[in-house]
């Protein structure tokens, strides 16, 4: 556990040595729907914050809006309430690598220095609570429930970040949707259907592949009958065999 307010400074000096790790987005790995009973935690906290002790403000992003950019200064941390968010980095050739998607409930933008190191944008039309992050640093140094959170947060965030390399070095391109649709279905609180926030050409940034052939293994998938689209734009999607689709995804 970390015991100081310097215990808690070396630890987001850690995480800046790390790709874009969000070290208290906690809800991506965790699935609420067989979790409803979960803590608060600090999620819950930063509501509570933003109503006594720190002045919070929410905002409206409209889809593709940027909500702060690469090298831009991070005094906030963010919370998504509505909508969702991709972080991504146009890299020197040009092409976009997207390194996380925010969705409901989910905390980013802290722990990676002075800076941010990748843009953030909303995916749809999306709401954002921010809260200073000074204020977070002086509650962190005499609340140890929230540093317990905090460490807990990055020890799942490291996980998530080695699970993400070995999806992009190693699994093929149908291994790698079927992965996309495990996290996505644990993290959306789909009752049935599955609606994804994110277009096809978001999937392909964020698994390192190109358009044509996120749209094969996706029509791959129907073929084999582990899903099924719903609806005219095929962004809500009915997973038929949750086993199967399981196992391509490991």
């Amino acid at each position: 556990m970390l015991r100081t307010r310097s215990d808690y400074v070396i630890l987001c000096r850690v995480a800046a040595l790390l790709p874009d790790i969000n070290i208290l987005d906690v809800s991506m790995f965790k699935n609420p729907k067989s979790d409803a009973n979960k803590s608060r935690g600090l999620l819950g906290e930063l509501g509570d914050l933003s109503r006594k002790q720190i002045s919070a403000v929410e905002l409206k992003y409209r889809k593709g809006s940027e909500i702060f950019g690469e090298g831009r200064s991070a005094e906030y941390v963010y919370q998504v309430i509505e909508g969702a968010v991709r972080s991504q980095k146009v890299l020197p050739d040009g092409r976009r690598q997207i390194g996380a998607f925010h969705l409901a409930g989910d905390i980013f933008g802290l722990g990676n220095g002075e800076l941010h190191r990748f843009t953030a944008e909303a995916v749809v039309d999306t709401t954002v609570r921010l809260v200073k992050r000074q204020i977070l640093d002086g509650v962190a140094a005499s609340n140890k429930a929230l540093i317990f959170n905090i460490l807990s947060m990055t020890t799942a965030s490291l996980q998530h970040v080695e699970n993400h390399m070995l999806l992009l070095g190693r699994k093929d391109s149908l291994e790698r949707v079927a992965a996309f649709l495990v996290e996505m279905d644990h993290r959306l609180p789909a009752a049935g259907v599955m609606a994804l926030p994110m277009s096809r050409r978001d999937i392909a940034d964020y698994l390192g592949l190109n358009l044509e052939t996120v749209s094969r293994a996706l029509s791959t998938l129907q073929k084999k009958g582990i899903l099924k689209f719903v609806g005219q734009t095929q962004r809500e999607i009915e997973i038929l065999n949750s086993a199967g689709l399981a196992e391509l995804g490991e």
